[in-house]
C-alpha cells in the first residue's frame, strides 16, 4: 500500500519470541517501509565474535559495523540457540549497544518511511531526533512463544531448554541496567497468544490508518 505521508516512523519493542518480527515484517510489507530488525544487529555481533573471538570486543565490532551493510546482515540465519545464549549477554554491554545505536541512527536517517523493530526502540533509540509516529508493545504467554520458537529453530533443542532460555532472557532484558525493555506510556499493546496473524495485521492497521 502506497502512502501519502512524507515521514512514517514506527516502533515495535517486546520481548523475545513475542510475535514482533513476524508482525513487523508483515506491516512493513503492507506500508511499504524499510524494515529494520534491530535484533539481528545483536545477533550478527554475537556470530562474529563466536567466529573470531577478539581479544578486544568494543574496537572489533567498530570495524565490523564500519564495514558491513544491514542488506547483508538482515541475509544471514542468526538464530542458533548458541547465539541466543551470547546476545543474551553481550546486549547488556553498554559500549556494545552504543556502536550499534550509531549504526541504526544512520539507517533511520537515510529512511523516512521506516519501521524499526527490538527491545529498547520507543524508549531509547527513536525516544527523539526522530521521534516514533506510533510505538507497538508485544507480549505473548511463554508457552505459546517457546513452542513458536522450537518450531522457528526446527525442533533442535528440546521444547523445555526453549522455554528457560526465553524466560531468562526476558528477564535480563527487562533487568538490564542499561535500555531496559518497557513499555512506553503511548504503546499500544499487542497480545499475540490471542490474536490471529491477519488479527495482529488488522489491529496495527487501524492504529496506523489513522495517522496517515
Amino acid at each position: 500500500m502506497a502512502i501519502k505521508a512524507k515521514k512514517l516512523i514506527i516502533a515495535c519493542d517486546g520481548e523475545s519470541a513475542s510475535g514482533k518480527s513476524t508482525a513487523a515484517k508483515l506491516i512493513s510489507k503492507k506500508y511499504n517501509l524499510f524494515l529494520m530488525n534491530s535484533g539481528l544487529l545483536y545477533r550478527y555481533s554475537s556470530k562474529q565474535i563466536l567466529k573470531y573471538q577478539p581479544k578486544n570486543i568494543i574496537s572489533f565490532l567498530k570495524n565490523v559495523f564500519k564495514k558491513v551493510s544491514y542488506k547483508k546482515i538482515s541475509k544471514q540465519n542468526l538464530h542458533s540457540e548458541r547465539i541466543s545464549k551470547h546476545v543474551a549477554i553481550l546486549a547488556k554491554n553498554k559500549k556494545v549497544r552504543e556502536i550499534i545505536n550509531r549504526f541504526q541512527k544512520k539507517i533511520i536517517k537515510k529512511n523516512d518511511k521506516i519501521c524499526v523493530e527490538g527491545r529498547d526502540i520507543a524508549s531509547k533509540i527513536l525516544a527523539k531526533n526522530p521521534k516514533y509516529d506510533l510505538a507497538f508493545y508485544f507480549e505473548c504467554k511463554l508457552d505459546i512463544a517457546s513452542y513458536r520458537r522450537w518450531l522457528d529453530i526446527k525442533k533442535k533443542v528440546s521444547l523445555s531448554e526453549i522455554k528457560k532460555s526465553l524466560k531468562r532472557r526476558t528477564l535480563m532484558d527487562k533487568k538490564r541496567k542499561n535500555s531496559p525493555l518497557i513499555k512506553v506510556k503511548d504503546a499500544v499493546l499487542i497480545r499475540t497468544d490471542k490474536l490471529s496473524k491477519k488479527q495482529v495485521v488488522d489491529r496495527m492497521s487501524k492504529h496506523i490508518d489513522n495517522i496517515i
